[in-house]
Order: C-alpha cells, then structure tokens, then sequence
C-alpha cells in the first residue's frame, strides 16, 4: 500500500485547482499542447509540508526502519521471508538492498523539507511566512536527524545539487548534528512570529497540530531534549547538556493530548507496523519481551499477545492469550529469539500488529518523561523527585499501548475477515499505580537507570513506530557500558544500518564507505564513540 498525499492527490481533490480560461488558439498556445496540465510548476509550502508529514510518518519513522529494529531490539521477531533472515542475522542484514527504499525516502523527506524552508525564508516566494518556515525547519531536522543515527556520515551539504554535484561527499555525523541542532534552534524562533503572507497559514495541511505553532514549538523544544541526551557520550559538558535536557522537557508537551502523533489511519489508510503484518506475516510474538514482562509481573502481559488465526465455524478467530505467565502451552508458542523456524501462523503474535487505525508517534509524551527521570538519575537528584515522573512516564506509556490494544480489536479489516476474542478487560488508573507501586517502585529504588531504561523498553514496544528509537537508546546505553536491556538473541547485534545501494551502486563516496556491509557488527556511529 502506498499513503501518500502528493500533489497530484491535492489536485484531484481540488485543493490547487485553477479556474480555467478559453481562449483562441495561437502559436503560443500549440506550443503547450503537450504540456502535462496536472503537473504544477510551483506549489505553496503547506502543501510540501503535508507529504512531508505524512512521508515521515509512514514511511520513516512507521516503514522499515522500525520492522527490522523492532526484532532487533526484541520487540518483535521475524518469521518469515527478508525478516527471518534478519532475525537469524543472515545477509539481509548488511544488505545495501535492505533499507534503500527507506534511505531514498528520507532523502525525499530532506528535500522536501529544504523546499519549505526556501520558498518561507528570506527572498523567497512565501517570505513572510515564519511559522510555516519553523515548521519545516522541524521536519528537516527530525529527518536529518533519523538518516544519521542509523547511517552515519551520510552525504547532505552536497547532496541536493543533482545538476552540479553527481558524486555528493559524505559528511561526518558530527558535523551533521549541528544542522540538527541549528535548524531547531531557527525553528524556535521562527515558529512564534506566526504567518504574514497572502498564501495564509498551513492550517489543515498539517497533519499533525492543525497549523498550531505553539505545538509545533513544544515539538522542537522535545527534540532538543531528545537529541542532547543522543549526544551525551560526545558532549564535554555533561551536566549543561543534562539541565538543557529537563529545560527542554518542562518546555515540550504537557501530557499526551499534545504529543507529536500521525493519527490519520483508516480503513484504507493503514498503520505501518499493520500494513506490513496484514500483507507479509513476517512477525511472530517475541520471546524476550514476555520474560521481561512475566518478571515484572507487568499487566501489559495479558494485553499484548494474541494467537494464530484458528478456523472456527467457519470463521477466522485471532484470541487474546491472558494467561501467558501460567499456561506452558501458549508460553511455548512464543517464538525464540534467534532460533526460531522460517514459517506463518504457527507462533503467536503481538497484539499490536492487528492495530490497524493506532497512531505513529513522531515524539510522545511518555519518550520525554522518561528522558527527563534519566537525566534527573543521573545528574544525582533525589529518587523521591524522580519516581513521580517516572510513575507518570509509565501511566503515560501504559495508556498508549492500551489504544493500541484496541485499535487492534477495532481494526476494520480484521474484523471484515473473521474476529480477535478479547480475554482480558481494559487496564484502569488503579491497574497501573497498583502496578508501580507493587513491582516498578523496589525495583526502581535497587537500580533507578536500570528500571528507568527497562520500562522505556517496555514504553516503546507497540504499534507507534517506536522501536527505532529504543534501537537508538540501547546503542546509547551500551556505549556507555551499561548494558541495561538484556537481549537474547544469540547472533551479533548490529550497529548500524546499511546504506542504500541507490548510492553504493553510483556514489563512489558511499561504495567506498560501504565496502562489503559488514562493517555494521563493527563500527559504532560517532555519538556512541565511533568516528563515522
């Protein structure tokens, strides 16, 4: 399936529609015969930015960037076809094809986002428009961002002049987190100023705030948090960058009701993680995951699993599995990590992968509570200031996964071709602070990073594309030696991701780069101490 809201979309639609003027005809107007009418030769800002929402929702953030990681980092486990092959780390791994789809769309993105940033800024067609300007500002940093965590050194000052540049260079990550940084840091002043031009605000084109530059504010100042403590490893001044870290927090999203979320999933329009499922049935229930949650006794265990489809009275059923932690049968239909057969149908699944309307999280209320208890534990603040945040990022994360859940027992699709039996009923306030009090408190109060980092883990396995970014904080914690999430798959982890062979096959800068692959068990990207 492909979601895209293009411009030929917005045309058909009628959004950029011209009145159109008969006239005689002239040599002029032969001339112009083959001219493709549907093709416009300029288009306002806010519509860039709606396929630059949705683009980076779908498809970089929601694609194949979180399938792969999410049975990287355990959430998930490949079954099946290219995600088998991952799981059991075959060649697909360092494969240049792997990820070229994606790689080529975040380019898109970075594009896309750049020809916002133009026609706002000064001397262009829509000078005037700051806010908008702010927002792009936004999306190119978000994209920039994701390209080089899981990439490296990647070509970007040189690689938009396909006219005078064929071979971009690649530049250093380091290099490249100060673009980040700097178009955040424009954004945060342009996003205040608001709209003056006569093209008007971008209002309903963007998807996510609905053209509200104060949310999108909010969004910039979370990505500043999130990104100073990506850096921590690499940044001299520790303790600055852990304050800016909590000032940006206290300045981001209020609760989850303004997070930065793509909700505009539907009957046709389909969440990604589900997309994927519903098409390949490449993805089986992990192992790893479930022990981690039957030793916590966490009640997302009797939530989060559902088994093979099974035939009865001629109807498809897909059945909650509640008793995961006492019933062998259904523990034993966990599939293991690593060590799994290539084959559909036979393990159990993830609830969330039926989750077909859940929304795809570009940053979530939960993601900046947490950061903010780790950068609190680690500048040394007192537990008992940073167990209420902690509680909070919790409840936050539960309720997530709970309308992920039933998204799943919603899903329209699903139920046009059989039913999911609920088992297990919806989990309450009392659910989840009985839950914190009894299991996530002592174990907070043994080793806060640890539990910290753990129920982060346990934040982002769902429907909402968030396993990139566990992948991104496991390579984190592990550059810092601290191994606080147990894997167990036995196969080397990889550290990075391939580039695309649309470049090791034409660049020689990124061939050279590249080499044969393997080099992602290898080499670190630089914010987890390695040099490219």
């Amino acid at each position: 399936m492909k979601f895209k809201l293009n411009i030929v979309g917005l045309l058909a639609m009628g959004v950029l529609a011209t009145p159109v003027v008969f006239t005689s005809c002239s040599e002029d107007a032969m001339d112009n015969v083959n001219e493709n009418v549907d093709k416009p030769k300029d288009v306002q800002a806010k519509f860039i930015l709606t396929d630059v929402i949705t683009r980076t929702a779908f498809s970089n953030v929601g694609g194949d960037f979180n399938t792969y990681l999410s049975t990287y980092v355990e959430h998930e486990i490949g079954t099946h076809n290219q995600l088998w092959n991952a799981e059991q780390r075959g060649n697909s791994v360092a494969a240049a094809s792997t990820f070229n789809n994606t790689w080529g769309n975040v380019y898109t993105s970075l594009r896309d986002a750049r020809l916002v940033i133009e026609k706002c800024s000064e001397g262009g067609a829509q000078t005037g428009n700051y806010a908008t300007l702010g927002m792009g500002q936004v999306m190119a940093a978000y994209n920039l961002a994701l390209l080089t965590d899981l990439f490296g050194d990647a070509p970007y000052s040189e690689g938009f002049k396909p006219l005078e540049i064929r071979n971009p260079k690649l530049d250093k990550q380091e290099e490249l987190y100060k673009q980040v940084n700097a178009y955040l840091d424009a954004a945060i002043l342009n996003l205040p100023k608001g709209d003056s031009h006569g093209s008007g605000s971008v209002g309903g084109q963007d998807l996510l705030f609905s053209g509200n530059a104060a949310s999108w504010l909010k969004f910039a100042h979370g990505l500043k948090a999130r990104y100073a403590m990506r850096l921590l490893k690499v940044t001299t001044d520790k303790t600055a960058a852990l304050n800016a870290v909590i000032d940006h927090v206290d300045k981001s999203f209020a609760n989850a009701s303004e997070e930065a979320k793509f909700a505009q999933y539907s009957t046709s329009n389909l969440n990604p993680l589900f997309d994927f499922q519903w098409s390949r049935d490449g993805l089986a229930a992990s192992k790893s995951i479930a022990d981690k949650l039957i030793e916590r006794k966490d009640p997302r265990l009797n939530r989060n699993f559902i088994s093979p489809p099974k035939a009865i009275n001629r109807v498809t059923n897909w059945i909650q599995v509640a008793d995961l932690a006492t019933n062998k049968a259904a523990y034993d239909s966990l599939a293991v990590n690593g060590k799994n057969e290539q084959v559909q149908n036979k393990y159990l699944t993830s609830t969330f992968v039926y989750s077909q309307t859940a929304p795809t999280q570009l940053l979530s209320y939960h993601e900046l509570l947490f950061l903010k208890a780790e950068a609190m534990q680690r500048l040394g603040q007192a537990t008992v200031a940073i167990e209420p945040i902690l509680k909070n990022a919790v409840t936050a994360a539960i309720k997530n996964s709970e309308n992920s859940v039933n998204a799943a027992f919603a899903a329209p699709t699903v139920n046009a071709n059989g039913k999911i039996v609920e088992t297990s009923a919806d989990l309450t306030d009392a659910n989840i602070s009985d839950y914190f009090a009894t299991n996530v408190k002592p174990l907070f109060a043994a080793n806060p990073l640890k539990e910290i980092a753990n129920q982060k883990y346990l934040a982002f396995f769902g429907a909402s594309g968030e396993s990139t970014e566990m992948y991104n904080d496991i390579r984190r914690w592990k550059a810092n030696g601290e191994n606080f999430i147990e894997l167990k798959n036995p196969g080397k982890f990889p550290l990075r991701l391939p580039y695309g062979n649309d470049d090791t096959t034409t660049n020689p800068y990124v061939q050279a780069a590249y080499g044969n692959g393997q080099y992602v068990y290898t080499e670190n990207v630089w914010w987890a101490g390695g040099t490219r």
